[in-house]
């Protein structure tokens, strides 16, 4: 069950940056393609995130799928905000909408 305490902790994990990435292990070291492929468009679009390795906590793994209505990863939250994942990440990378959204954002 999502308690009040384990929302608030993953609210202050999305909140602690402006872009957090929640991924399988790590920006340098990836355990999927959907991971390394949303880490790629990020680097080559000049996004500054940030990353949670879901395998690193297991409540946290479990029940941010539940927090975002999303049951995959990564998961991607700009301000705040989730952005979903890898499918819309990528349209919005090939659309030029990640670099519209740095600009606009300032990120």
């Amino acid at each position: 069950m999502l308690t009040p305490e384990l929302t608030d902790r993953i609210k202050q994990l999305i909140k602690q940056y402006r872009v957090m990435l929640f991924m399988k292990w790590t920006p340098e070291n990836p355990q999927c393609g959907f991971s390394a492929n949303t880490v790629a468009m990020l680097v080559e679009s000049g996004i500054y995130f940030e990353s949670f390795d879901v395998y690193s906590d297991e409540e946290i793994r479990q029940w941010i799928k539940e927090y975002s209505s999303w049951p995959t990863f990564p998961q991607l939250y700009i301000d705040d905000e989730l952005i979903w994942g890898v499918d819309i990440i990528s349209e919005m990378y090939e659309s030029w909408e990640l670099e519209d959204l740095k600009k606009e954002k300032s990120l």
